[in-house]
């Protein structure tokens, strides 16, 4: 199976939720997140470098509870900003 290329847009989202849950952890470590959200501390580095900019659904939803963030929270700050519109003279 041939998967296909990320867009820009893709991989910047990927790079904006592994900041997101990089700040969330704060000073806990990598291997304590993941045991709790129930993946590899690898995993989670992935996600966190933008290497795995499109993890799993279920993924997501165990770091956002491991973290203690909701689903909407991350939804929003994850999604892409709109351009601004210019201002009319």
């Amino acid at each position: 199976m041939v998967r296909t290329p990320l867009t820009p847009e893709e991989r910047e989202r990927g790079e904006r939720l592994g900041r997101l849950l990089r700040e969330a952890r704060g000073g806990r470590s990598m291997a304590e997140i993941a045991a709790d959200a129930g993946i590899s501390a690898e995993t989670l580095r992935k996600i966190e470098t933008g290497r795995a900019p499109t993890p799993a659904f279920f993924t997501v939803a165990a770091l956002a509870g491991a973290l203690g963030l909701s689903m909407d929270d991350l939804v929003g700050r994850c999604a892409p900003t709109a351009p601004e519109a210019p201002v009319a003279a």
